[in-house]
């Protein structure tokens, strides 16, 4: 069973404690791509629930971010417990935001930010300032700062500044600004997807007219979305 028919499995265990319509609201995740997602594959119009969905609706149905991808039997547990506050995501009213560890994750030492003044370590909010300034994240643990690095996204944000991440995003789903790398070397860019005659390909724009736009082939290059750039604070020097 692969991660798809698990999830979509649990999906179905899910909606036997919660309605389609209500999972939907809560979740944010569109009534007809849950419809879809509850297809068998081959049928018209099956949907496989991705990464980023599934962490939405296990948020929204209040369960354990990673259960939907366990195997139904565990998930069965996690319903049955699902009372006990140990199985649910602490919300603490203070939350630590932490810098993203530039040294995990790619095996072949630090990830390269060129450029970088310096790091901003974490910050300390409340649950406030996260429903007031961040309105769309898949969870609180997955938020991460990025300190801001090279001239390339000016007048975006300039290098030293402050960038919220979500590192749940991990494919590139939408056009948006996303922290990524290729090999070692790490960017923060807006990724365009471009339809081609052998399937979608990325181009990497910077916001600096010096930069000049490049196209990653997702098959050939040793590519890994880091996450998606939520919110940046931009400096002003007086």
């Amino acid at each position: 069973m692969d991660i798809f028919e698990r999830r979509r499995a649990n999906l179905r265990l899910l909606l036997t404690k919660i309605t389609q319509a209500e999972l939907a609201r809560r979740s944010g995740v569109a009534p007809s791509y849950i419809s879809r997602a509850l297809k068998e594959p081959g049928d018209d119009g099956y949907k496989n629930i991705g990464e980023v969905t599934a962490r939405k609706l296990e948020a929204g149905a209040k369960r354990v971010e990673g259960s939907l991808d366990l195997m139904p039997t565990a998930f069965e547990l996690v319903i049955a417990n699902a009372a006990d506050a140990s199985l649910r995501p602490a919300m603490p009213d203070d939350v630590e935001i932490r810098q993203f560890d530039a040294g995990g994750g790619i095996g072949s030492g630090r990830l390269l930010l060129d450029d970088q003044p310096g790091v901003i370590k974490s910050w300390h909010v409340d649950q406030d300032w996260l429903r007031l300034n961040v309105r769309n994240y898949t969870a609180v643990q997955n938020l991460c700062i990025v300190t801001g690095f090279g001239p390339s996204m000016r007048p975006m944000f300039n290098p030293g500044d402050p960038l919220l991440v979500d590192r749940g995003v991990r494919e590139v789903v939408t056009d948006a600004v996303y922290f990524f790398r290729v090999g070692r070397q790490g960017y923060v860019r807006v990724l365009q997807r471009i339809p081609t005659s052998e399937g979608t390909k990325l181009r990497a724009k910077a916001k600096n007219p010096d930069y000049d736009p490049f196209d990653i082939d997702m098959k050939a290059m040793d590519f890994e979305v880091l996450g998606k750039v939520l919110t940046v604070w931009k400096s002003e020097q007086f």
